[in-house]
């Protein structure tokens, strides 16, 4: 697969992946079901604001409004909430029944009722008929009954106030709670995919560029992160919310609450249309995000060719056209998450003009108080605000979606080189290695090694030769393990490797290769890589031995100079004997050169194979080599063709034997005639 192509997960099973990202979240329960309760606390906050204030419309600021009845007697003292003055107790008439009702009243009582201090209706109250006494209330007497509305709107707002005051102290130990939450889980997480990654085999990224997997790691578990913070909780949030605004519309009135819900059919059918081309477009976004970062990573990994050969045109016709897809996908996915908030706010828009259009009309004719209407239209925005927010958190779940598609199956990828059932340990290695009967083939068919057969005692130094291609590297990456081989079986002592815990036996074996790869920390850091029973003088020690303390000495910083990315700050034979001396630190059994020397100046490789000397000293040793001069000291040399080995033996064996050996000695004896003649001529 090219690295411009991206896995097709065509279908998705979200309670899977929800199953799967919840396990994530199962070791902070704890914490997940407080914040759960802060939840179901701040909903209940939220829902007694707008009854506040209709209770304060209703029963204190229209309360002039309201029929005022004074009432005397010996049941009088009945009826509360009352003032009293005088002989009279003045009540609300409504306040009257199921308290004290009307026709209840002892004969000759006498009440009025009153609306702005003016008398605007009388009556009899009396079983055995009475004179009806008209009086007018003073407004002194108005204003003292006032006073109570006066009162009990200060105690109202107070208590709106210390409401307001513990919703926003629950919603901050709310949002800090949840976001430490998803922190930690996606901490775990990105840890977990890490450990994952250096699990797998070679022949994993040799199908996986960079850029792929580098969206996983940080693209994809950032998206989960805001998953857990702004919609796990949240959206149990919105669900209470949900429900108990209908409760309280449902005990407010019934004909108004289902007025409201009227709207609730079109809310539906456009959540589930959104919601069939969001995930398609999502994880078209996803793909073409990939494919940007693995492009990106190729051109600067390989900026020095580009400009090199003047390539910036094309490259950038390259970049530019997976930036366009990317742009159009995106293009697509605004097109379908700028639709449905717009249809949310005309469904809401409909939803509060039938309320306005019904709640209005009951209202003129005095079926329902204003303060009614006023907590129907503020429950209905509420109503539908978590609705509206439904877009981004339904966009951020689908994304979540999408990314944990991807996450999950970078996390079920096998590792095709498992560790042994039962591990076989080894208290001291030899350094005998054999080649059983192997044969090996990268792709299915294709062999690139074919029936080795090789024997390499403890202690002895052999040398791999051959034309590119011939299968040199791939032994090499065999007997490390970076790939099983299909056929026969390679023995460490004895020991077929396969049954060698992995890094068990990478840890008797020190590689040094032709492309060394140094980490952007110090030189001293680069040695050590994590050997902290290394100390600063032993690296000095064995920086000596290997001769980079030639040059190493001479850098600003010495040991504590910084390395830039690659290496860049360093040349190819100072690469190569900080390599030496970082393999040497490791004291491995077995030492493996992959063309080490190649591009190196004559100096510095007189320097490097001086280390070579010294390093490969009572160590089982193995060179792979283009250039026959560094290998003649070799106890055996096998020299490789296609796959196979053509000869076998040392320097003066392999010469007398005139064979594929031989012409490759002349072929390079000719090409350094030819080099020397040169130089002569230019002279």
């Amino acid at each position: 697969m090219s690295i411009h192509e991206e896995t097709q997960l065509t279908k998705a099973y979200d309670l899977g992946l929800i199953g799967r990202l919840l396990r994530y979240a199962k070791p902070h329960y704890k914490k997940i079901m407080l914040s759960i309760c802060l939840v179901v606390l701040i909903t209940i906050a939220d829902l007694c604001g707008p009854y506040l204030i209709k209770i304060a419309i209703d029963d204190h600021i229209n309360g002039i409004s309201l029929p005022m009845v004074d009432v005397s007697g010996t049941n009088a003292a009945a009826v509360a909430p009352a003032v009293s003055y005088g002989s009279w107790l003045l009540v609300r008439e409504r306040e009257l029944e199921g308290k004290f009702p009307l026709d209840q009243l002892q004969g000759k009582q006498r009440f009025r009722i009153v609306k702005n201090g003016m008398s605007t209706e009388l009556a009899e109250l009396s079983a055995s008929g009475g004179t009806t006494v008209v009086a007018q209330l003073a407004q002194a007497d108005v204003d003292r009954f006032r006073s109570q509305d006066i009162g009990a709107l200060y105690r109202l707002s107070g208590f709106y106030l210390l409401l307001v005051s513990a919703t926003f102290l629950l919603n901050y130990t709310q949002t800090y709670t949840l976001n430490l939450i998803a922190q930690k889980i996606i901490y775990t997480l990105r840890a977990n995919l890490f450990a994952h990654l250096q699990r797998l085999s070679f022949r994993f990224f040799d199908r996986n560029p960079v850029g792929r997997l580098v969206t996983r790691v940080t693209n994809d578990t950032q998206t989960l992160n805001d998953m857990y913070s702004n919609v796990m909780i949240n959206l149990i949030k919105d669900v209470f919310m949900l429900i108990g605004i209908m409760i309280v519309m449902l005990s407010l009135n019934v004909r108004l609450a289902l007025v409201s819900f009227l709207t609730l059919p079109l809310i539906i059918a456009a959540t589930l249309v959104y919601r069939k081309y969001a995930r398609e477009a999502m994880r078209e976004v996803r793909i073409k995000l990939a494919q940007i970062n693995a492009t990106l990573n190729e051109n600067i990994t390989g900026m020095r060719v580009v400009q090199m050969f003047h390539r910036e045109a094309q490259q950038n016709r390259k970049v530019e056209a997976i930036n366009r897809s990317h742009f159009d996908a995106n293009t697509k996915e605004l097109h379908v998450s700028s639709l449905y908030r717009p249809v949310m706010d005309f469904v809401y828009a409909i939803g509060l003009a039938l309320l306005i259009w019904f709640g209005g009309g009951q209202m003129v004719q005095g079926a329902v108080e204003f303060g009614v209407l006023y907590a129907f239209v503020d429950y209905i925005n509420r109503f539908f605000k978590p609705i509206q927010d439904l877009a981004e958190k339904f966009t951020i779940l689908q994304q979540s979606m999408v990314s944990s598609e991807r996450i999950f199956e970078l996390l079920d990828e096998k590792d095709d080189l498992p560790e042994p059932a039962r591990p076989i340990h080894l208290e001291k290695v030899e350094g005998s290695v054999v080649f059983d009967n192997v044969s090996f083939a990268y792709n299915p068919g294709e062999w690139v090694l074919k029936q080795i057969d090789l024997t390499i005692k403890p202690g002895e130094t052999v040398a791999f030769v051959g034309a590119t291609g011939a299968g040199k590297s791939s032994i090499i990456s065999l007997l490390c393990r970076f790939y099983d081989v299909q056929e026969g079986s390679i023995r460490l002592d004895g020991t077929d490797i396969r049954d060698l815990p992995k890094q068990e036996l990478r840890r008797h074996i020190g590689l040094v290769q032709q492309d060394v790869f140094l980490f952007s920390e110090d030189i001293k850091t680069n040695i050590r890589l994590g050997n902290d029973a290394l100390s600063n003088e032993d690296i000095r020690r064995l920086c000596e031995y290997v001769n980079a303390d030639v040059f190493i000495e001479k850098l600003p910083r010495g040991y504590d100079e910084p390395v830039m990315e690659r290496g860049a700050n360093l040349s190819a034979g100072q690469r190569q004997l900080i390599a030496i001396a970082r393999t040497l630190a490791f004291n491995p059994s077995i030492l493996i050169l992959d063309e080490a020397t190649a591009n190196i100046d004559t100096e510095t490789e007189l320097l490097i194979q001086d280390a070579f000397r010294k390093i490969s000293s009572g160590r089982t040793t193995i060179i792979v080599a283009h250039r026959l001069s560094t290998i003649q000291h070799a106890d055996k040399i096998v020299v490789l063709h296609k796959g196979t080995i053509r000869e076998t033996g040392t320097h003066q064996e392999l010469l007398q034997k005139n064979g594929l050996y031989w012409k490759l000695y002349e072929l390079q004896y000719q090409e350094a005639f030819s080099a020397e003649a040169d130089k002569a001529a230019t002279n």
